[in-house]
């Protein structure tokens, strides 16, 4: 294969040239062939019909068979007929004489991968489909288009339901006003960064000597793994004292080395999850200003799950980091983040960092989108 020798029987097409151990095309075969390929090209015929036309010419086997729809699919499918081997899943370069350029081929192999494509009914994009779930009955919400507006509806499907529609650009409105609930205000944001990279830099420096300090131990357990070694091999040790007192030194180092991990990830993991959900809120609030429902929709999926329609009103549940921000009032302008904005002696410190401990107690990211309960 390496050298470009086809090591089996010719495939159809193809002849053996027992003299010179390479394949070569058959005159007879090969031309049709060509047809087969040249016809699958324009995408206009399918597999069936490619038969019948070279079943028609006069294609047969070397058995003066007539050939399979599947006998039809793998020689579209083998670039041997290019002047390449595939081989075990491999692709060699072949010494043989191609009867179709490569070309050619790869028009085939395009055509046949957009046939083989599933044919699914064509669905109007609307932006909500399969977003909400009906709060009264938890069927899903669907999408209907009357008189050139978009309007929201219960689907019905399980029991009686006494839900009305709704008009989109409302529950557009309503996720809007959402998304500003969970958006600070741009200068407390900055100040909020700030102060976390004073704490992020104060940290580091108590991180690095515990790191370090951690390292020490792990290097002292290797040095004392090394002293056991030397102690079994001038026979001071048994090899049942060697592998006990080894055994017990080896679980301590992995212990101290998972720690460690475990502790890097989590020192370095607060700090950037509290900046990037600051920045996520910063984001939130451009975005209900821009008005732009897609992008708008792709954030308000961060914040919570659940999301129901009843009564014409929008419903969820916040998640993390987003839950523990709408519960202490200090997102989107309102009355509480006004009269702390204008005193300047009134600290949200407290708060902040009651913000950022949440974020670190829930193991999941809080700007992972989060999943629909079923």
């Amino acid at each position: 294969m390496k050298e470009g020798i086809w090591p089996r029987n010719a495939p159809l097409g193809y002849l053996n040239d027992k003299v010179n151990k390479v394949i070569i095309p058959d005159l007879e075969r090969s031309p049709y062939i060509v047809k087969a390929f040249e016809a699958y090209a324009t995408g206009k015929y399918t597999l069936r019909q490619i038969r019948e036309i070279v079943t028609e010419l006069g294609f047969r086997s070397q058995k003066e068979q007539v050939l399979s729809i599947s006998n039809i699919h793998d020689i579209l499918r083998n670039p041997i007929f290019c002047g390449l081997l595939r081989y075990g899943g491999e692709i060699y370069e072949g010494k043989h004489k191609p009867i179709i350029t490569k070309k050619l081929f790869d028009s085939v192999a395009e055509v046949m991968s957009r046939k083989s494509k599933p044919k699914s009914k064509v669905l109007k994009d609307y932006l909500y489909r399969g977003f909400f779930h009906c709060g009264e009955c938890s069927c899903f919400i669907t999408t209907e288009t009357q008189k050139g507006h978009n309007y929201l509806r219960c689907t019905k499907r399980k029991n009686p339901c006494n839900q009305k529609y709704v008009r989109e650009e409302i529950i557009t409105s309503q996720i809007e006003k959402e998304i500003k609930k969970v958006s600070l205000p741009p200068d407390w944001i900055s100040w909020m960064i700030d102060e976390n990279k004073k704490d992020q830099s104060s940290e580091t420096q108590s991180s690095e000597i515990f790191s370090q300090k951690t390292k020490d131990e792990i290097s002292l357990l290797d040095s004392k793994i090394e002293k056991l070694m030397n102690l079994y091999l001038e026979n001071g040790l048994s090899i049942e004292e060697y592998r006990n007192s080894k055994n017990v030194l080896v679980n301590k180092k992995q212990l101290l080395k998972e720690k460690l991990l475990a502790f890097e990830k989590k020192s370095h993991n607060r700090f950037e999850l509290t900046e990037k959900f600051l920045k996520a809120s910063i984001n939130n609030m451009e975005l209900a200003n821009e008005r732009i429902p897609e992008e708008i929709l792709r954030e308000f999926k961060k914040v919570g799950s659940n999301f129901l329609i009843k009564d014409r009103t929008l419903l969820f549940e916040p998640c993390g980091a987003w839950k523990t921000l709408l519960d202490s009032e200090f997102g989107g302008g309102n009355s509480l983040v006004s009269a702390l904005r204008a005193d300047p002696d009134l600290s949200v410190s407290l708060d902040f960092e009651n913000l950022r401990r949440r974020g670190d107690s829930n193991s999941r990211d809080p700007f992972e989108p989060a999943t629909f309960p079923r």
